[in-house]
């Protein structure tokens, strides 16, 4: 009986212990900070002697609460240390990023320090290259003149220079007018003379051309009061005899003069003033004769000034008249 009441009593004083020591886990894990109670947690706590009572709890509670705070003291302080490690590692850190800032000032302040190198282009060289640039235009400019000052002197000298080149028309000749008088180019000396070759049944050119001399000389009559002979030499002997030649002139202009001749005087003036002409087939004697349609301007010395083609209207026959005994004169 004794025996099973010590059992008793030692089984409740283990079993208040155990409560005990449960309460005092407890408040401590409130009391410290998670890793203070982590620490506990692993950490196993000394025995207690078996010879502590109930009694003596207060004292108990010190001796623990002392451990407990000495512990937490102690894993603060690591957990504090660790905390400072990373703050001196983050200052290591601050130091290399302040020693990348100053390496990076240290290059600005190394690059700032040395010649910055120029431009591929100086500004002596663009002077250089500008003033040659001027001076090449200006040699290019000063030889455009003078090849064309050349030209104009050579164009120059060759208007100042003789008459060698002027083609040789013209010639004596000895035919009859539209009057029946025996007429040569003597009788035409001193004046200005308008020569056509036509033949008196031509159907359209020749009436055209002379309608086109006979406006001309008296345009130019007006304009610049120079008396114009007009002049129309038959190329058709065998049918433009002198009554032919005299009805036929009077419809054109009250001074044109009319001359034909026998065929052999035509051929000798026709080829002296290179003119050519030619009997087309007859058909009942009604012919037409192929000629050349040029007007001859000959001077008071009966030479032969310039030629005037088909293409030529009144004015521009007219106005070339006028320029080229202008440009006799001088």
């Amino acid at each position: 009986m004794a025996a099973a009441l010590s059992r008793n009593a030692n089984c409740a004083r283990h079993l208040s212990r155990l409560i005990y020591y449960r309460s005092l886990c407890q408040w401590a894990s409130s009391t410290v900070s998670s890793p203070v109670s982590n620490e506990l947690r692993h950490r196993t706590l000394p025995q207690v002697q078996s010879g502590i009572y109930p009694r003596n709890g207060f004292q108990s509670f010190a001796i623990y609460q002392r451990f407990v705070s000495s512990t937490a003291t102690t894993t603060t302080d690591k957990f504090t240390t660790k905390s400072d490690g990373g703050e001196n590692s983050g200052d290591k850190t601050d130091t290399k990023s302040d020693g990348g800032e100053t390496s990076g000032e240290s290059q600005q302040s190394g690059g700032a320090g040395k010649p910055i190198r120029g431009g591929p282009v100086s500004w002596l060289s663009f002077l250089l290259l500008l003033a040659t640039g001027a001076g090449i235009l200006y040699y290019f400019d000063k030889e455009k003149k003078r090849y064309i000052e050349g030209i104009n002197n050579a164009s120059k000298a060759v208007k100042e220079g003789p008459s060698a080149g002027k083609a040789a028309i013209g010639g004596p000749f000895n035919l009859i007018n539209h009057d029946g008088k025996n007429v040569t180019e003597k009788n035409f000396l001193g004046k200005w003379t308008v020569v056509y070759f036509g033949f008196t049944h031509c159907p359209d050119i020749c009436p055209d051309e002379l309608i086109k001399l006979a406006d001309a000389v008296d345009k130019i009559k007006k304009k610049s009061g120079l008396d114009i002979v007009p002049v129309f030499i038959s190329v058709d002997p065998e049918r433009d005899t002198v009554e032919q030649v005299r009805e036929y002139v009077k419809e054109f202009h009250p001074t044109l003069i009319g001359l034909t001749g026998t065929m052999d005087e035509i051929k000798k003036v026709a080829r002296s003033y290179r003119v050519y002409f030619m009997k087309t087939e007859e058909e009942d004697s009604d012919y037409l004769v192929d000629h050349s349609i040029v007007m001859y301007l000959m001077s008071p010395e009966m030479k032969f000034v310039k030629f005037f083609g088909k293409n030529e209207n009144v004015d521009s026959l007219t106005d070339g008249v006028i320029k080229e005994i202008k440009q006799y004169k001088k």
